[in-house]
């Protein structure tokens, strides 16, 4: 659905993407995640061609974004992170607009508003003034107006940005909803958001891809918890002679048990729990608890990020 190809964009001396390259398989669900001002927004309205990059290629549904714009764009539904609404507009006005704009014909223009009304919960709001409404609902409103002309892309720009949590929640809903029919794109700079809603996330990092990969590959790890019931004399020593352990942390568990961290060598290619579990039998260690160790995009971002970027993102739990 999209393939992009060593694409830059600079604002003057400013440089805001630098060789991006990725691609979506249509049906994915894919967050664009980075700080501010890691070159997101850039991307997205390269996407949509509502900018053009310096170098490199976007296609999109197998079309080139800059030579064949209006074909790309009949085929995206897009909300940038301000809803474009027109607050004096009714919502039903407004969608009537839209549908027009979207030179959907007359005789569907209202299947294909009760269709995007019901998608965003707004029948009950159809009558008041876009201005008179929560900024939740405005947000639905910029949902419904990007889902109306049934795109084969959703690209959403910071969808859940100024939201209150039981409104974050409901937009979330209603992308996991939307995303049965339609390839989904979202950029955010918020974890959660990622962790929640995406099946594979990119990274940004000033202009530059620093992570493609699903989540389920980037949780996954052949590292090692052990936690003890009581100091046991060698243990560090011990673990770090196992065949395929790089290195041992100690750490204080929860209740203030000994525990280790047990990091595999780059090399490594099976888990590390069986092979300290028969260390731990052969030296009789007092086990209490071992696990494969989990990452969280939240470490993922750390290992990527330089101390400039973390500074600037929102992490939430």
């Amino acid at each position: 659905m999209i393939e992009v190809t060593n694409v830059t964009k600079s604002y003057g001396l400013v440089q805001a993407l630098q060789g991006v390259s990725f691609e979506v398989q249509a049906g994915e669900i894919v967050g664009l995640l980075g700080p501010n001002g890691a070159g997101k927004t850039t991307m997205m309205k390269i996407l949509t061609g509502y900018l053009q990059q310096d170098e490199g290629s976007v296609m999109v549904d197998g079309l080139d974004v800059l030579n064949e714009t209006k074909a790309v764009q009949a085929r995206i539904g897009y909300l940038p992170e301000n809803a474009p609404v027109y607050p004096e507009l009714s919502v039903q006005s407004y969608l009537l607009l839209v549908a027009e704009l979207r030179q959907i014909p007359e005789d569907e223009q209202l299947l294909r508003i009760s269709e995007a009304v019901y998608a965003t919960g707004l029948s009950q709001h159809l009558a008041r003034p876009i201005g008179q409404l929560s900024k939740g609902y405005r947000q639905r409103v910029g949902l419904a107006q990007a889902i109306l002309h049934r795109p084969k892309l959703l690209i959403l720009d910071e969808p859940t940005i100024g939201l209150d949590p039981t409104q974050i929640v409901e937009i979330r809903r209603l992308i996991r909803s939307l995303a049965q029919s339609s390839t989904v794109l979202f950029s955010t700079h918020i974890l959660s958001e990622v962790e929640v809603l995406c099946e594979r996330v990119i990274i940004l990092m000033n202009g530059q891809v620093r992570t493609d990969a699903r989540l389920a590959d980037l949780a996954s790890t052949s590292d090692a918890i052990l936690v003890l019931e009581r100091a046991a004399e060698g243990t560090p020593g011990a673990l770090r002679r196992l065949v395929g352990v790089a290195d041992v942390q100690p750490f204080d568990a929860v209740g203030g048990y000994p525990a280790y961290r047990v990091t595999a060598a780059p090399t490594a290619d099976a888990d590390l729990c069986p092979r300290i579990f028969q260390l731990a039998r052969e030296m009789d260690w007092p086990l209490r608890e071992l696990r494969p160790d989990v990452r969280t995009l939240e470490s993922v971002f750390n290992e990527v990020a330089t101390p400039d970027d973390t500074s600037t993102l929102v992490v939430t739990q």
